[in-house]
């Protein structure tokens, strides 16, 4: 098991490495899944938007791109995330920076382990799964 975290074009973001990733695992493990390699790469928009042209052919801004190499109950995956975007998303729905930017992590990790966001139920299945993984770090990690 291994979570590793990379910034480029950005500030490393104001995250205990240690913490998230204890965190990550605990989450994946709740949705009956182990972890491989997880990679983070914290970008700005401009490196997220390279991404999306290269492998998924779309031409948009977005705030994370996950890839999934999971197999069977192991989840493996890198996660791109824009921090730009996060910063936006945060003043959008008037949250809080790090808050939005840990919502935005787990994300990634709960798409590893199976969550979709496509219809209007899986999307609310995957807000209720983040605010319960969002509250799990508030309680046990703060």
């Amino acid at each position: 098991m291994a979570v590793s975290f990379h910034s480029e074009n950005v500030n490393f973001p104001p995250i205990k490495k240690r913490t998230t990733a204890k965190w990550i695992r605990i989450v994946a493990e709740n949705h009956g899944r182990h972890l491989g390699e997880i990679s983070y790469l914290f970008c700005d928009d401009a490196k997220i938007l390279e991404i999306n042209r290269q492998y998924l052919q779309h031409d948009f801004y977005t705030d994370i791109i996950t890839f999934d190499y999971s197999e069977n109950n192991i989840i493996s995956g890198d996660i791109s995330i824009s921090l730009d975007t996060v910063r936006s998303n945060s003043q959008k729905y008037q949250t809080e920076y790090i808050e939005e930017l840990n919502r935005v992590i787990i994300h990634g990790i709960l798409h590893l382990c199976g969550l979709n966001d496509y219809s209007k139920a899986e999307q609310e299945r995957m807000r209720r799964a983040e605010n319960s993984a969002l509250l799990l770090l508030r309680d046990t990690f703060r």
